[in-house]
């Protein structure tokens, strides 16, 4: 009975004590509460009751670049405890010591740390994006480091170096040869183990001798121990099963263009971390697919915890804790009290946030901007008479930081280079933008019933503006045509408002993206008067239809309607594009949430929000089924007749 109440106290505790760590890393590590959560829960077993592990726990942790991968792992160690049971492997071959003999093997680096066998321990498997196995054509990649982790990761027994003993017994064979050749003085000297040879030969044979007392072994006892090694095959594995193993990297197929937008600092991080954060395992293990073999992609097994890119609270909190820092540091050293407004952590956000390169780059901005920032403006107060204790108020416009003090302000240069890159002077170009960008806004908003996610005409990535729309999971005809219309309709509202001599050149990506979209609805979807596939092809067992000609004819048509459409509406609603445009010109944004403000429009379909298809199936159950009559003769087993004419939907014109 007290076994009993001691075992549920131990339990009690251990869970406690995993709370604690998960909310002290919620402290520490800001956006990623869920993702926290989800670690806790999977490493919680083997926490609490290590004793029933019997295979490794496999926890793999996948996110772009500088979103706490590797952080949250290394401090999850520390907080419980493991630090000095803990080894970090940088999977692409970088790893500290990697470059010593034995260190290419993940046995080697286990051997080489604190985690004894049989016991807990926690191993680190970073950068593992960049241990692919097969390439691009699935043909195998030649890996030579870290092949046994493999093994680790199917059930955590590792096989020994049993080319390392090979090794150490060639080097016995040579002693033995050159000691006939040499005299009785000088072979005892003959043989010597090295201090790595002897480190491997302790680790491997389980040996409980000191090392020094094992690199003085004559031959005759290295050869009796590894005959007593060989005799013993049971015994040969090292028993890691009861190992916390956490498999971190950035698998950029996973985010299709998102991991390789480094030079967006316009979009805004939530629209990041909406689309990221809809990502799953399934898209994990199809990502894994095009780097590892299948049975590999299996011993990783099915813990995978996605990570989102962080929003824009995440990277507000990030600034906000790097500021009150700076500020703290810099009275340390100068005594006075810095107060940092509002307009400070904007524009440092404006200036130093790359949504998909997560924190290092507003960790250097943070650096760049007020390590100097807070020094100038110390040193400016100082020079004026500010004394231990005052007070300095900092402010920032687009261009510089200004301190204040008593009735005084200086102006500080500051990095604020995106800010600059995003103010559009020229008011034709503006103007240009502004209506360009509103077109196509508003006519993604009266088809698809939503405002959409962004609209920016000051940008600093690229010279122009953008909207930026939520994804489907299903694209319907009606959809597809849709989309097409709102892709032509910022060039529509060019023409509509500045006549055909003014049209620029800005819908060029738009005329792309619009006729890819046609192209495919009726050479690859069929949605056109064609069923069969039309591509153009080289492989001589690709069976599609090659005839791409005659759907250059109906694509035009296609896209002179969509074109005519969109213009319609836009005329229809002149009023509510002249608003988008003012706003865009004032703001150059428009939110989703002052969109249907300033459009005037009811705009509350949901996101997920499809076609009505429950419907048309409630609808068609309740149907009566048309009776259809057919003389026997008029058909065939397995063929219809070549006679037999075409629906009407299959030859109905495809423009509505």
């Amino acid at each position: 009975m007290n076994e009993s109440n001691d075992l549920r106290e131990q339990l009690a505790q251990r869970n406690q004590q995993l709370q604690s760590v998960a909310a002290q890393l919620k402290t520490e590590l800001f956006g990623i509460d869920a993702i926290i959560d989800r670690v806790i829960d999977s490493v919680r077993a083997w926490y609490v009751l290590p004793e029933l592990v019997s295979r490794p726990v496999i926890v793999c942790l996948w996110g772009l670049t500088g979103t706490g991968k590797t952080q949250l792992v290394r401090r999850l160690a520390q907080l419980l405890g493991f630090y000095d049971r803990f080894v970090e492997v940088q999977m692409d071959g970088f790893s500290n010591g990697a470059g010593m003999r034995g260190a290419q093997s993940i046995s080697g680096m286990l051997g080489r740390s604190g985690v004894r066998e049989g016991e807990p321990g926690i191993l680190a498997l970073d950068e593992f994006q960049r241990f692919r196995t097969i390439n691009a054509k699935r043909d195998e990649v030649r890996v030579e480091r870290y092949q046994d982790v493999w093994a680790l990761l199917s059930d955590g027994k590792l096989p020994p170096a049993l080319s390392l003993l090979g090794d150490i017994e060639s080097s016995i064979a040579e002693a033995a040869f050159d000691a006939e050749r040499a005299d009785a003085d000088e072979a005892k000297l003959r043989f010597k183990l090295r201090s790595w040879e002897a480190q491997e030969l302790q680790r491997t044979l389980k040996l409980d001798e000191p090392l020094l007392e094992i690199m003085a072994w004559t031959p005759d006892q290295v050869q009796a121990r590894l005959r007593e090694f060989r005799d013993g095959q049971q015994q040969w594995e090292t028993d890691y099963s009861r190992l916390l193993i956490f498999v971190c990297g950035n698998l950029d197929e996973m985010y299709e263009d998102l991991a390789t937008s480094v030079d967006d600092c316009d979009s805004d991080a939530d629209t990041f971390h909406a689309v990221t954060g809809k990502l799953s395992v399934i898209d994990v293990k199809q990502a894994l697919n095009k780097r590892f073999k299948p049975e590999q992609v299996a011993r990783l097994g099915n813990e995978h915890v996605v990570y989102p890119s962080l929003s824009r609270r995440a990277y507000e909190q990030l600034i906000e804790q790097g500021c009150a820092r700076y500020a703290r540091e810099t009275e340390a050293r100068c005594g006075l009290r810095f107060d940092l407004a509002a307009s400070v952590h904007e524009q440092i956000y404006a200036n130093a946030v790359f949504p998909a390169q997560g924190t290092r780059p507003l960790f250097s901005s943070l650096h760049a901007i007020l390590g100097a920032g807070l020094a100038n403006a110390a040193l400016w107060a100082i020079e004026r008479g500010a004394a231990a204790g005052d007070d300095v108020r900092l402010t920032a416009d687009r261009r510089s930081l200004i301190a204040h003090w008593r009735n005084e302000s200086h102006a500080i240069a500051a990095p604020f280079e995106i800010s600059r890159l995003r103010q559009r002077n020229n008011a034709d170009f503006r103007a240009l933008l502004a209506v360009h960008e509103a077109g196509h806004g508003l006519v993604h908003a009266l088809l698809f019933g939503r405002a959409p996610r962004e609209i920016k005409i000051h940008v600093a990535s690229f010279e122009g503006g953008y909207n930026a729309y939520a994804s489907r999971k299903v694209w319907s005809r009606r959809n597809l045509l849709d989309n097409i219309c709102t892709s032509l309709a910022g060039r529509a509202a060019e023409l509509l408002v500045f006549g055909p001599d003014m049209s620029s050149s800005g819908a060029e990506s738009d005329l792309r993206k619009a006729t890819e979209t046609a192209a495919r609805m009726l050479r690859h979807l069929g949605h056109g008067p064609r069923i069969g596939r039309s591509d153009v092809i080289t492989a001589s067992d690709d069976n599609l239809c090659t005839d791409v000609e005659a759907s250059n004819a109906p694509i035009e048509a296609l896209l002179q309607a969509e074109h005519a459409r969109a213009t319609d509406l836009l005329e229809t609603h002149r009023d509510a594009l002249l608003a988008l445009v003012d706003e865009l010109i004032a703001q150059g944004q428009v939110t989703p949430e002052r969109f249907a403000a300033v459009a005037g429009l009811p705009l509350g379909r949901p996101e997920d929000a499809l076609d009505p298809y429950a419907e048309r199936l409630a609808m068609f159950r309740t149907t009566a089924r048309p009776r259809v009559r057919q003389r026997p003769s008029e058909v065939k087993r397995g063929h219809a007749l070549a006679a037999s004419p075409l629906p009407a939907s299959l030859t109905a014109p495809l423009v509505r």
